[in-house]
C-alpha cells in the first residue's frame, strides 16, 4: 500500500498505524538509555513531539502486545532493550500550560491541570496494576498527586515510572518573551510549584520509583534556574552522539525521496531539481560541528510541509516557507524590540554579510535570563530558536533560504519599504518577455530608492542578492524557484532564477554574477556607469558556474548576466552570450 505523507503528525502511533513515512531514529533509543535524566534542546519544528511520543510508545507496558506492530520494522524492533514495554509512562505537554493571564495563580492552577490529568489517565489507564489506586485531588498540586503515585509504586512493587517532558520551557518562555519579569521570578523561586514538582522528580529518580526522565525544550534558560531543584539533568544537546537525533541527514532524505518517487510514480526528470530545491530551502542546520568536520541536517518538519503539497499536485507549492515559520519573527522583535537601534543592527548584519560573530565560550548548555536580551547573547538565543546556526568556530549564519527570507522581510519592515503597491507592472512585463534588465531597472527605482542613506555605506554583493530575490520571489514564485550562492566545481553562482519544471519556464536559467563597488572603489576606473565595460574576470568566473550547471544539467536554456551595482549612482547589467 502507498505511504502517506502526514505533515505535523506528532503521534508515532499514528504514524506506524496511519502507513505514514518514517525516517527511522529508534537507534536513538538505546543510546538515550545510557544518560541519566538527558535534557535535549532544539528549535520548534524539528520532531520533539514525535520522538516524545516514540518513547512513549517504546516504554509503556501497556503497549507490550503491540510492540512487533509499532517497532517491528525498525532498528530498536529488531535491537530491543531488556527495559521496552516495561514502565508507566507519564508524558507531559508543557506547550499547553497557559501562562497568558499575567496572574502567577492562574499559570500554577493551569500547570496543576496538566499535570493531573495525565497523572489520572494513567492510573486509570493502567488501574489492572493497582492494589489500591491513589488518590488523585484534581484541584490539589500536582507535586502531592505525583509523590501520591510513586509511593504506591514503590509500596506494591510496580513497574517503574518512565517521565516524558515535552517543552518542559514553553510556558516559562512566553513570560520571559513577554517581558514579564516579576511573573518569571516568582515563578522559578525555591517555593514555587515549578521547583517543587522537580524536587518531587528528583526523589523519585533517587528512589527508583522513576526509571529516568527525559525532557526536551527549545532554550537552555528554564534549566539553568531549575538547576537548585533539578540538578540531576545530563544535558545533551550539544553532545556529538546526538546531534542528527532530530532533522534528516541528507542520506536520510535520498532514501525518504527514493520511497516517495518510486511510491508515488513521480517523474524521474525532476528528481535533480527537486534535490537542489530542497537543500537549498530545508537544509543547512549545524548545530554543533560544521561542514568541515560535520553534516548540516534539514528541518524535518517543514519539509514534510513540502513533500505533502508535493506528492498531492506533483508540483512544487507556490511558497516554499511553512508559514508557521513566519512566527519566528515575534521572537526577534520580543529579543531584540527593547533597542530599536540594536534591532537593525542586528538584523542588518544578518541581510548583509549573512553571518554574525559569536563567543564560542557561551554557547553553552545553560544561560539565564538576564543573558537571554544581552546584545551579546543575540546570536546565542537565535541559534536555540533555529534562525541562526554555526558556521565556523567564530561566526553563525542563517542557515537555508527560508531564514534569509524571513530576515530580509524583517529588514524592510524595519525600514518602512514597501514591497507590495509599486512592481505588479514590471513583474508582470517580466513573465511577458523575460527581460531580466527591466526587471532590475524596476528593483533599483522602486525598491533601492527607498533605502535610507546610511544603509549605502553598508551595501554589497549579498544584500542585493538576497533582497532581489526575495522581492521577486514575492511575485514570481508561481513560475520560478530560486537558487542563491549554490556550489558548483567552480564556485558559487550568486542568483539563479530555475523555471518550474510544471510551468512554461521549465528548463529556463537566469545566471546572475552580482559586483558591487563603493563610490570610491568605481572611481578608480574614471570612467561613467554608462561607459562601463564587462570585465573579463567576471565573464570568466560566471562561465565557470555555466559549465557546471550545463553538466549537471544538460537540456537548460541558460541566460548569463553579470550586474555591477555602485554605490548609490546607479547599476549596470550585461547579458554574456554563448
Amino acid at each position: 500500500m502507498k505511504k502517506r505523507i502526514l505533515y505535523a503528525e506528532a503521534s508515532y502511533e499514528a504514524v506506524v498505524r496511519e502507513n505514514g513515512y518514517f525516517v527511522d531514529k529508534t537507534e536513538y533509543i538505546e543510546k538515550l538509555e545510557s544518560i541519566n535524566n538527558p535534557v535535549f534542546l532544539r528549535p520548534k519544528r524539528f520532531g520533539k513531539s514525535l520522538l516524545c511520543t516514540m518513547l512513549e510508545a517504546y516504554y509503556d507496558i501497556r503497549k507490550k502486545d503491540d510492540f512487533h506492530e509499532l517497532f517491528g520494522h525498525t532498528w530498536i524492533g529488531k535491537n530491543p532493550t531488556p527495559l521496552h514495554s516495561s514502565c508507566f509512562v507519564l508524558h507531559l505537554d508543557m506547550s499547553t500550560v497557559d501562562s497568558s493571564s499575567g496572574n502567577l495563580l492562574d499559570i500554577e492552577h493551569s500547570f496543576n491541570n496538566t499535570c493531573n490529568l495525565r497523572i489520572k489517565k494513567l492510573i486509570r489507564q493502567n488501574s489492572s496494576f493497582f492494589k489500591h489506586e491513589p488518590e488523585v485531588d484534581i484541584k490539589g498540586r500536582a507535586s502531592e498527586n505525583l509523590k501520591a503515585l510513586l509511593n504506591s509504586i514503590e509500596e506494591e512493587y510496580l513497574p517503574p515510572l518512565f517521565v516524558i517532558i515535552d517543552e518542559y520551557d514553553n510556558f516559562a518562555n512566553q513570560l520571559i518573551v513577554s517581558h514579564e519579569d516579576h511573573l518569571y521570578h516568582q515563578l522559578m523561586s525555591s517555593r514555587g510549584f515549578l521547583k517543587t514538582f522537580f524536587k518531587t522528580l528528583k526523589e523519585g529518580r533517587k528512589s527508583q520509583t522513576i526509571r529516568n526522565v527525559f525532557i526536551t525544550g527549545v532554550l537552555p534558560v528554564t534549566i539553568d534556574e531549575l538547576a537548585s531543584g533539578f540538578n540531576i539533568a545530563t544535558i545533551i544537546t550539544l553532545e556529538p552522539e546526538f546531534e542528527n537525533m532530530l532533522g534528516f541527514t541528507q542520506a536520510e532524505v535520498d532514501r525518504l525521496l527514493d520511497e516517495i518517487y518510486h511510491d508515488y510514480e513521480m517523474d524521474p526528470d525532476t528528481r535533480s531539481e527537486t534535490d537542489a530545491l530542497i537543500k537549498n530551502q530545508y537544509n543547512g542546520y549545524h548545530f554543533l560541528k560544521t561542514d568541515g568536520d560535520g553534516e548540516p541536517v534539514y528541518n524535518s518538519t517543514i519539509l514534510i510541509y513540502f513533500l505533502h503539497y508535493f506528492t498531492r499536485y506533483r508540483a512544487y507549492p507556490e511558497y516554499l516557507t511553512d508559514m508557521n515559520l513566519k512566527t519566528d519573527l515575534e521572537w526577534v522583535r520580543r529579543i531584540t524590540g527593547s533597542n530599536p537601534d540594536l534591532t537593525k543592527g542586528f538584523v542588518g548584519q544578518l541581510t548583509m554579510n549573512n553571518r554574525i560573530a559569536f563567543d564560542k565560550n557561551v554557547l553553552t548548555a545553560k544561560f539565564n535570563m538576564s543573558q537571554f536580551f544581552d546584545k551579546s547573547f543575540f546570536p546565542i538565543s537565535f541559534y536555540y530558536l533555529g534562525m541562526l546556526t554555526k558556521l565556523d568556530d567564530f561566526y553563525l549564519t542563517l542557515p537555508n533560504m527560508n531564514m534569509r527570507k524571513i530576515f530580509v522581510e524583517y529588514f524592510n519592515e524595519l525600514y518602512q519599504i514597501d514591497v507590495s503597491t509599486r512592481y505588479q507592472e514590471s513583474m508582470q512585463r517580466f513573465i511577458n518577455d523575460l527581460d531580466l534588465e527591466a526587471l532590475f531597472a524596476s528593483y533599483w527605482k522602486h525598491y533601492i530608492s527607498q533605502l535610507p542613506e546610511a544603509i549605502f555605506q553598508q551595501v554589497n554583493e549579498n544584500f542585493y542578492r538576497t533582497t532581489f530575490y526575495e522581492l521577486c520571489s514575492r511575485y514570481l514564485s508561481r513560475w520560478f524557484i530560486w537558487n542563491v550562492e549554490r556550489s558548483y566545481p567552480k564556485g558559487r553562482s550568486d542568483l539563479e532564477f530555475v523555471g518550474k519544471y510544471s510551468e512554461c519556464f521549465a528548463g529556463i536559467r537566469l545566471v546572475i554574477e552580482f559586483k558591487y563597488f563603493s563610490n570610491a572603489e568605481f572611481k578608480k576606473f574614471k570612467t561613467t556607469i554608462s561607459d562601463f565595460t564587462l570585465q573579463d574576470e567576471d565573464t570568466m568566473q560566471i562561465a565557470g558556474y555555466v559549465e557546471g550547471l550545463a553538466t549537471e544539467y544538460p537540456e537548460a536554456k541558460v541566460s548569463q548576466y553579470v550586474i555591477y551595482c555602485i554605490g548609490n549612482q546607479g547599476w549596470r547589467i550585461f547579458k554574456i552570450k554563448g
